[in-house]
């Protein structure tokens, strides 16, 4: 283990600090006296293979870790950072971060183990079984990093029979003041989503500013060299890395987004376009989702270039309600209906993932493209997400933990709280509708319209029968077919179901046949 300073004896506090909690106004460094207590830091290769992780993924929480180590020493706080392959734990036995935890505990024996809370039900789960069994008493702190307490997102779903974002997202707006006109949003009205969400035009989306990118340092290529020997067998490659891993460089490339690239946001936040990954997106959430940088700050950067500079509202807008609204309610969402989440299925899905989800070996262009995409960097925007590769996972009928566990591997910004109920509550509908009015569903007709993926594709988006019939139509024919009275229920599906009981019932029937042999042969479209 690396011993950068020397502990306390006897240690009066232990606070332990996970991978996704890198700032310096962690709740449970409230106090510190570095005459008394200790900062404990794990690098556990089992987070890493807990899903099959993507190796940008492994290498960003790696690198950003032992930056942030480097903080602390020079604070000079005392800290024992247990690392990856330390000498003494690098066995099967020990690659948990509880077994790894249980190790330290026994070794120093706090008074106490302190630590804000865990951004992952298992994790809190096992540290907290761990300190019970080791006979350390725990004191878990709120996470004060986001707007919304948990505490307070439960109150806000007291007596409400639905829980919808947009509601949420006004009372946040208004609690804490965020483009509020007096008692009224700035603009005369909440939500400028009919502003927002085009296509690119058709001749494609033109010169895209590119997002800011952070020329690994010594420390980061010391990572990846780790990363590459000890993970070769995971997905993903690294030679496109450039995430920031320091809260300098996420400082940074939040003034690059604000300065740069966030007057076209809105417009083109939902558009997809051939080998255009990062289009005008901020790609924020890497930094944020490690807690580099205070959501406050992004969304008051935003709002400041609204006021000061006359950036248009309804990109500002529709950006700080990702921060502000999707962000925080979905994490309330997560904390609120864990652990049954994890195991949702609304519709019954069993189908194994189809094994291009990580080789990106697909006909499809449009899959190709965007799992490609993932593999090479680690991210895809969130109607890639949704629209591409989660819409495709529930229309095949797919398990919903196999894809949440994928989800989870393979993007840089996946921790659960937000993966999963992104992944089974909004592109699964595995919950049955839990926060979400409909399940998220569309022909190839919508992929047509929102990118240029079909041009030159094998497959026709307007074909719901034949060789040249368009996966995702078919599959979308066939799960109207197969839930019409669910969706015909509902006045946000009803008229996706009269437009499918137009269909004579031959065509209807062959939908249904070709949708059987798309089943079978998932693996090979």
């Amino acid at each position: 283990m690396n011993r950068p300073t020397t502990l306390p004896r006897p240690l009066r506090r232990l606070v332990l600090v996970l991978g996704d909690q890198l700032w310096l106004d962690n709740p449970a460094l409230a106090g510190f006296d570095p005459a008394q207590d200790a900062v404990l830091m794990i690098e556990a290769p089992g987070e890493a293979s807990h899903v099959w992780s993507h190796n940008a993924r492994i290498a960003l929480f790696l690198s950003a870790m032992r930056h942030f180590q480097q903080v602390l020493v020079r604070k000079g706080h005392p800290l024992r950072y247990v690392n990856l392959d330390d000498a003494a734990l690098d066995q099967p036995a020990t690659a948990s971060l509880a077994a790894r935890l249980r190790h330290v505990l026994t070794e120093l024996r706090p008074q106490a183990l302190w630590l804000c809370e865990a951004g992952e039900w298992r994790l809190q789960q096992d540290i907290e079984a761990t300190a019970a069994a080791a006979g350390v008493p725990m004191r878990s702190f709120d996470d004060t990093h986001f707007f919304c307490s948990r505490q307070r997102f439960a109150r806000w779903t007291q007596g409400r029979k639905e829980w919808r974002m947009e509601f949420f997202y006004r009372e946040m707006r208004r609690e804490h003041g965020v483009l509020m006109d007096g008692g009224e949003p700035v603009g005369g009205q909440w939500n400028f989503d009919a502003d927002n969400r085009k296509s690119y035009p058709k001749q494609g989306p033109g010169l895209i500013t590119p997002p800011a990118q952070f020329e690994p340092d010594a420390t980061t290529r010391e990572v990846m060299a780790l990363v590459q020997t000890r993970f070769a067998d995971h997905p993903g490659e690294l030679k496109s890395f450039a995430w920031p891993v320091t809260a300098e460089q996420a400082r940074e490339a939040l003034r690059h987004f604000v300065d740069q690239r966030l007057e076209m946001f809105g417009t083109y936040q939902d558009a997809m376009w051939t080998k255009t990954p990062f289009g005008w997106h901020s790609l924020l959430s890497v930094a944020l989702n490690l807690h580099l940088i205070d959501p406050r700050e992004v969304v008051a950067a935003a709002e400041a270039a609204h006021r000061d500079r006359g950036l248009p509202l309804a990109s500002v807008e529709g950006f700080i309600r990702q921060v502000l609204g999707w962000r925080e309610f979905i994490r309330g969402v997560y904390w609120m209906d864990m652990p049954g989440m994890k195991t949702a299925n609304h519709y019954g899905h069993t189908r194994p993932l189809p094994a291009w989800y990580w080789n990106a070996q697909t006909h499809m262009a449009c899959m190709k493209d965007a799992v490609g995409q993932t593999l090479e960097h680690g991210y895809a925007h969130h109607i890639q997400r949704l629209m591409l590769t989660g819409q495709f996972a529930l229309l095949a009928e797919t398990d919903p933990q196999q894809v949440a566990d994928w989800y989870l591997a393979v993007y840089v910004d996946a921790i659960e709280w937000v993966e999963l109920p992104n992944v089974a509550g909004m592109a699964l509908y595995a919950d049955g509708g839990r926060f979400t009015s409909k399940p998220y569903v569309a022909s190839g007709q919508y992929i047509d319209r929102m990118s240029d993926h079909c041009k030159g594709c094998r497959y026709q988006p307007k074909l719901r029968v034949g060789a040249q019939a368009c996966p995702v139509t078919t599959l979308y024919w066939n799960f109207l077919d197969r839930h019409e009275t669910e969706l015909a229920a509902s006045p946000r599906t009803a008229l996706m179901v009269k437009n499918l009981q137009r269909m004579e019932p031959a065509e209807r029937q062959a939908v249904r046949d070709q949708a059987v042999l798309t089943l079978a042969r998932l693996g090979d479209l």
